[in-house]
């Protein structure tokens, strides 16, 4: 398992200790956390945990979680609010018309593989009249309450979107965004705050990468040599996966966050973390 972590210097007062937030982010891949000031927003640290491989269950996950927590010394502290963040592709967007809080199974049944027993459950997209449901990890959200009490949860998706409508206000044109993660991308079409596509798909090669992302294009009717193609989170341009995008899209950029949390990190890039610590 490695770990990276950022710290930024701040006066160790009372009132800091006293005024905390921890936000926590996890998948099959990996666990990340993030702890701000809850008076100012400033974030004063950021540690990512990678797995060597990943793992294959919740149980595992768990395993995981709980492991960190004994050696971190972070975690183990009061915080004035906990929110946590499940990142995993069992998701779908509902509008808020076909939506029925008291139904949810069917929402999932064509597109994530579900059984009788899982628990499945919703956030709000208020801003496009859309809600996102999912499963989340219930283990995982049982462990955190036993630690901390009451928290809020979202799944990675619904705070993706949320963020890249706001970067795409005022924007006429469409705007094409790529999340990537370990071993799955978002992506994200969408023009002035209105979403036009979402969808999450796993890969284990570049060439699956590339595909992934020539086909919502072909789907959409947007020429590579065109539209301007966002990237977000775990990518840089000396990798495989912008090498072969660059070979197919002409116009490649990486997000301009609002926040310089990781600037002069050696360790993180700007746009990296973006659900998280951006």
């Amino acid at each position: 398992m490695k770990v990276k972590q950022l710290q930024k210097k701040t006066n160790k007062t009372s009132a800091f200790a006293q005024h905390k937030n921890l936000s926590i982010q996890f998948s099959l891949d990996g666990f990340s956390f993030c702890i701000s000031n809850s008076e100012t927003n400033e974030r004063v640290l950021f540690t990512k945990y990678s797995f060597d491989k990943s793992v294959n269950s919740p149980e595992l996950l768990l395993e995981k979680i709980i492991h960190i927590f004994a050696i971190d010394k972070d975690l183990q502290q009061d915080f004035t609010s906990v929110s946590a963040v499940h990142q995993n592709n069992l998701s779908t967007l509902v509008p808020d018309e076909y939506f029925d809080r008291n139904n949810l199974a069917p929402y999932l049944k064509y597109s994530v593989k579900t059984l009788a027993t899982d628990f499945i459950t919703y956030d709000s997209l208020a801003n496009i009249n859309t809600h996102t449901v999912y499963i989340p990890y219930v283990n995982i959200n049982n462990y955190l309450f036993q630690n901390f009490g009451e928290f809020e949860y979202k799944h990675h998706s619904t705070i993706l979107i949320d963020k890249v409508l706001e970067y795409s206000k005022e924007n006429t044109e469409r705007q094409f965004f790529v999340h990537v993660l370990e071993n799955q991308l978002d992506i994200v079409v969408c023009k002035n705050e209105q979403l036009i596509f979402h969808n999450s798909f796993s890969f284990t090669t570049k060439e699956d990468f590339i595909y992934y992302i020539l086909f919502t294009a072909e789907q959409l009717q947007m020429d590579p040599n065109e539209f301007y193609l966002t990237f977000i989170g775990a990518i840089e341009k000396e990798s495989e996966l912008y090498d072969i995008t660059f070979n197919y899209v002409r116009n490649i950029d990486f997000i301009k966050t609002k926040s310089n949390f990781f600037t002069n990190s050696e360790d993180f890039s700007n746009h990296s973390n973006f659900i998280l610590a951006s």
